[in-house]
């Protein structure tokens, strides 16, 4: 039970870091992506390939791997971004099948040999895969309880921040007041969820398993990711991502080099879903061109649209969800409804294209999404 905690946590944090890049594009500065998990491809094997490398440390590995991703959404941009909004939602389509497509006939640079791209990249190194000693794993231990505390003590500011509006609002309206307890529930699914995962890692890193360190690992990067995150949007270089995505005209008659955001949240998205493509190859241990299909990228707004777009939180919740969804159906449906393996794949997919419907009708802007900024319907 343990190591399938931490399995979702893992999964959960690799998927919310790839939905943050994405909402970084879409959810603040309007930019339409269907090909993000071009960025992800790059970054995996950008990562696993130089790790294979005599001397190559996993950290710079990582880094180039992150670089490489900004790259492409730098080609990306310069080419599609002086275009209509639908050119670059067909650009990145289009690039996401042809990088995968390109590893799975291209041959690859596998240590001192070179394979087939369609054999996959095995054997590679992985980040505190070695016990470690007793020492740093209490300081793992001891690292991870801190930013379980922070977590608690952010979710409790957050749920106190909507409290303070209902109080300090004369007419107690009725949406400050659903705001108020959808941050509530919202805040004790993800404070309560919280606490399992930092039991399940404490457990997981004392009698040391490699996931566990997997697991503290991402959370510490999708913590940071996460804070920086937070900072930028809230800055006035986020102010102006928010005015491209709501009408670009008006930030360019007071003077912004709309083109320059435009191509800066493309990369820096792209860069974070490359560091998100090596926790996934990590986690997978072995990976192959199929395991970046293009669903990847619509499972990611799946999760950006039903947590909120143009809201960090709500792709968190909406990872949480998605993942949440797919390991009760996977467990428990096959129990209810009798239909053969082909069957339930298909009733999973559109019980929870069922899901979006009636949270469109019900609440278009997603679970933590600010009406006011919806742009669906622009």
């Amino acid at each position: 039970m343990i190591e399938y905690l931490i399995f979702l946590a893992v999964s959960t944090a690799t998927f919310a870091l790839f939905g943050l890049g994405l909402n970084l594009q879409w959810g603040f500065t309007g930019l339409i992506n269907f090909g993000h998990i071009a960025f992800m491809t790059l970054g995996a094997y950008t990562t696993v390939l130089l790790s294979l490398q005599k001397g190559v440390p996993l950290l710079f590995a990582v880094v180039v791997g992150a670089i490489v991703a900004a790259l492409l959404g730098l080609v990306i941009g310069f080419a599609t971004l002086r275009l209509r909004e639908d050119y670059l939602s067909i650009v990145t389509i289009g690039t996401g099948e042809l990088i995968r497509l390109v590893v799975n006939n291209q041959d690859l640079p596998v240590g001192n040999s070179w394979i087939s791209g369609s054999f996959g990249v095995q054997s590679y190194v992985i980040p505190l895969s070695s016990t470690p000693n007793l020492f740093f794993r209490l300081l793992m231990i001891l690292i991870l309880t801190f930013l379980a505390g922070i977590t608690l003590f952010s979710l409790w500011g957050w749920i106190n921040s909507a409290k303070k509006i209902v109080r300090d609002n004369v007419a107690k309206t009725r949406s400050s007041q659903q705001e108020f307890m959808t941050r509530l529930v919202v805040g004790i699914i993800l404070g309560l969820l919280s606490i399992v995962i930092y039991i399940s890692g404490v457990i997981g890193l004392y009698n040391y398993n490699p996931k566990a360190g997997l697991m503290w690992l991402a959370l510490l990067v999708l913590s940071f990711v996460f804070w920086r995150l937070q900072m930028l949007v809230k800055s006035p270089w986020g102010r102006v991502l928010k005015s491209i995505r709501e009408d670009e005209e008006v930030p360019k008659a007071l003077g912004k080099n709309v083109f320059s955001y435009k191509l800066q949240s493309l990369v820096l998205g792209g860069a974070i879903a490359g560091v998100s493509g090596a926790f996934f190859a990590w986690q997978l241990s072995a990976i192959y061109p199929d395991n970046f299909q293009p669903q990847l990228t619509f499972d990611a707004w799946i999760m950006i649209i039903l947590g909120g777009s143009g809201n960090n939180i709500g792709t968190i919740l909406g990872a949480v969800i998605y993942f949440a969804y797919d390991a009760l159906t996977r467990e428990f449906l096959p129990k209810i409804v009798p239909l053969d393996v082909e069957r339930i794949g298909a009733f999973r997919i559109m019980f929870i294209g069922l899901i979006l419907m009636v949270l469109m009708i019900w609440r278009p802007q997603g679970i933590l999404g600010k009406k006011e900024e919806l742009t669906l319907g622009k």
